[in-house]
């Protein structure tokens, strides 16, 4: 099979031209027409990572998080993501990424992030002018509301995170909770206007957590923790229609922030 067969696949689910504009969704090493025997899932591209795919013998990586965002103008391995372009190129291993398509998805980061937290009457937070089912983030209800300490275990235990950073609470009830996986501290005002009574992201600076205003309350769960989902979706997606080929999720990944 043919990576550009695989990427087709990834495609067809989360279409490459609904990532934004900083993005660089899409092949980051390696040729198209390459025969693939084996794909190692992860969330980042670094050299732990490379290693595994070398080990188990796959020679295609599909992540979440592309491995260049700008141009390289030496490779010398002075740092990692050098020589992550060195090993792979050497070990002809395909990297390819869905970022940004990938969280706008219908299906993708954050509807898998909703259905997590059992969410129903989920829709996008922020809605695409061509079309309101894809866009960033999303914003639904839970079945029975629940108080916040109550509601904030549920996040630690549903996505694993060892602290939740959020803004003051608000001794009422949680009922509609908004979301949006990653960095996206830039639709604390949607959450708002999405009358929401959280909103859950990650990558929230101090500054930010003061448009709580005690009308919502910010919850930052961690990035890693936010779209360590990602490796489900392309697992479900990749394995539907090639039941029987080499594909598993990365089992050295870790977070590479640490609490102490």
């Amino acid at each position: 099979m043919k990576a550009s067969e695989i990427i087709a696949r990834i495609e067809q689910f989360a279409p490459a031209e609904l990532q934004e504009n900083f993005d660089n969704t899409g092949i980051q090493i390696g040729n198209p027409e390459q025969k693939i025997n084996g794909i190692l899932i992860a969330l980042d591209i670094t050299e732990n990572i490379v290693d595994e795919a070398i080990e188990c013998g796959c020679n295609m990586i599909v992540s979440h998080h592309p491995l260049l965002f700008t141009g390289l103008k030496k490779i010398t391995g002075r740092n990692y993501i050098e020589r992550v372009v060195m090993k792979a190129a050497k070990h002809d291993i395909v990297l390819y990424a869905a970022h940004t398509n990938l969280d706008k998805c219908v299906g993708g980061v954050n509807y898998e992030m909703a259905d997590r937290l059992e969410l129903v009457n989920v829709r996008v937070l922020e809605p695409e002018q061509s079309d309101e089912k894809v866009g960033l983030g999303c914003v639904g209800d839970l079945k029975e509301p629940m108080n916040e300490m109550d509601f904030l275990d549920k996040l630690k235990n549903t996505f694993g995170a060892r602290c939740v950073r959020h803004s003051a609470l608000l001794n009422r009830s949680i009922r509609r909770v908004a979301l949006c996986g990653g960095s996206g501290s830039d639709l604390i005002m949607t959450a708002k206007k999405a009358k929401a009574d959280i909103y859950i992201t990650a990558d929230v600076t101090y500054h930010k957590f003061f448009m709580a205003e005690n009308e919502i309350v910010i919850a930052d769960i961690g990035h890693f923790e936010c779209e360590n989902v990602t490796k489900k979706i392309f697992m479900e997606q990749l394995s539907k229609i090639f039941p029987n080929f080499a594909i598993r999720i990365s089992e050295k990944e870790q977070n590479v922030i640490n609490y102490y």
